[in-house]
């Protein structure tokens, strides 16, 4: 059986160990990173959660794969910032002293590279008391920092999901079926987090959209939240079945 030939070689025909340049290890982390549309709003979430997010709302259009937004009233970026958020391994969430030691969602700092390095990525940002600042990256290739509107929080928007890498599409399910995967992940994470508010619209085919989940922010004790969170999410005839449970074990409770 013949041996197929190295694509990288040198004169003496052994393959040549080469640094791979940054679009394409970019690339290769969101093959790890986003599988799909739900996974890159999985990322985009939890990241407005870590920052601090009262309320959340995601809008998509075709099943995510033309675009998705993310808009949160989290504590936001500077201009400053922005452009180091797009770097790998670029983290606000770990100082890399203990990685035992981890009390947020993601820490690795790659969801964002790896989301501007397959599709058209635009950030725009405010920290209270300071101007608001956007970045835009589309296929590895960064802008640079402008000026902007924004109120408060982030506004993260992912256009055109795998434009530079269209191999990847082909993988990709029906709309409906990738909307019915975020769906899933935007409540799935509502369950876990009562006390923070919910809107998932579908705006395909332009105009103010479809909505297709909400969850108010709910108060009270944790169980009094998660309750009144469930009963949103799953339906009253479930909260209706449930009980409290508590217990301990290995020092947690």
């Amino acid at each position: 059986m013949n041996q197929p030939a190295p694509k990288i070689s040198g004169p003496s025909g052994r393959p040549v160990i080469r640094q791979l340049d940054e679009a394409a290890v970019n690339r290769i982390a969101a093959g790890e990173v986003v599988e799909r549309p739900a996974s890159a709003v999985k990322e985009l979430v939890e990241n407005a959660l870590d920052a601090g997010a009262t309320r959340i709302s995601v809008d998509y259009a075709d099943g995510g794969k033309t675009l998705i937004r993310v808009t949160d009233d989290g504590c936001g970026m500077t201009g400053d910032d922005l452009p180091l958020a797009l770097q790998r391994h670029a983290t606000s969430k770990i100082d890399g002293s203990d990685l035992l030691d981890i009390h947020s969602f993601g820490f690795r700092g790659e969801a964002l590279p790896s989301l501007g390095s397959v599709g058209r990525l635009t950030i725009t940002s405010r920290v209270a008391g300071m101007e608001a600042a956007q970045i835009a990256v589309a296929g590895g290739r960064m802008g640079a920092v402008k000026p902007a509107a924004l109120t408060r929080g982030t506004v993260v928007e992912l256009r055109d999901l795998f434009f530079a890498t269209p191999a990847r599409l082909k993988f990709l399910r029906s709309d409906r079926a990738e909307a019915q995967a975020i769906a899933e992940v935007v409540r799935r994470l509502a369950m876990a987090e009562p006390t923070v508010g919910f809107t998932l619209r579908d705006l395909t085919g332009g105009g103010e959209g479809r909505g297709m989940f909400r969850a108010d922010p709910t108060g009270g004790d944790f169980f009094d939240a998660l309750h009144a969170r469930l009963t949103q999410g799953l339906g009253a005839e479930f909260t209706q079945n449930a009980g409290r449970g508590e217990g301990d074990r290995d020092g947690l409770r």
